[in-house]
């Protein structure tokens, strides 16, 4: 008998399925030919961190003609934007800045083998951009007005990290499960894992509650998370986040 499956997560890149039920329930995440969604590279991350913290467990990957999947085992909890959540920011924002300072704590830099360091992800920008592969579409209002160039030259003068961590590397609100009783359970969307400074987490964690619960959350997340907050770093990765 067929598994039944529900869109769980829906975005530009990929779907999500819910699949079946109790013990055979799982997740298949699915991106079409062509996506620049890396599976692979999603799958040998989660595969490396799940000795360290909570991510789910890669139970198969693969490709064909009509696209890649990534199949992985649940974890408890829904993530930080269910209706739940929604009625209750507090507690939502409070977890996600416990669990990503959880995250940051568990995983060993020193046996970390991916990079999201900001040299790296500078000369991805400069090849996107010479490709006019970058859109602005979406881009923040005092970012556009600096325009591609602008933004380009700005974002080669990197701050000095604060403190390497391994990064989530996609920390916005979604990313985060919660369980019933408000606590952190786990991490997903890790397709970007890497070294990197925090800010570069942070600062997208931070603007993620504007967008997904309203304003005046960010020093929320920041005390859970217990740092305080940086202003030059904030602004300097949520620029580097517009370039991809």
């Amino acid at each position: 008998m067929a598994r039944q499956a529900c869109l769980a997560w829906e975005n530009d890149e990929a779907l999500t399925f819910e699949v079946g039920e109790g013990p055979d329930r799982c997740f298949v995440k699915w991106a079409p030919p062509g996506s620049p969604l890396d599976l692979a590279a999603e799958a040998a991350r989660m595969t490396w961190a799940v000795a360290y913290t909570p991510v789910p467990r890669v139970l198969d990957l693969g490709a064909d003609g009509e696209g890649s999947w990534l199949v992985t085992a649940p974890l408890p909890g829904r993530n930080a934007v269910a209706q739940r959540w929604q009625d209750d920011p507090r507690t939502a924002v409070t977890a996600i800045g416990e669990g990503l300072r959880a995250m940051h704590d568990a995983l060993p830099v020193s046996e970390c083998p991916f990079s999201w360091m900001a040299q790296d992800r500078v000369a991805a920008a400069q090849r996107a951009a010479a490709a006019e592969r970058l859109d602005t579409s979406d881009w923040h209002p005092e970012h556009l007005e600096l325009g591609i160039d602008g933004a380009i030259a700005r974002v080669q003068n990197i701050p000095v990290a604060d403190k390497l961590v391994v990064c989530h590397g996609d920390a916005c609100a979604p990313n985060t499960l919660i369980t019933d009783d408000g606590r952190w359970s786990g991490h997903v969307d890790l397709g970007d894992l890497g070294v990197a400074d925090l800010w570069a987490d942070l600062a997208i964690a931070t603007w993620s509650t504007e967008w997904n619960y309203g304003p005046g959350w960010e020093q929320v997340l920041l005390d859970a998370y217990g740092v305080r907050a940086d202003a030059e770093r904030t602004r300097y990765y949520r620029l580097l986040w517009e370039l991809g």
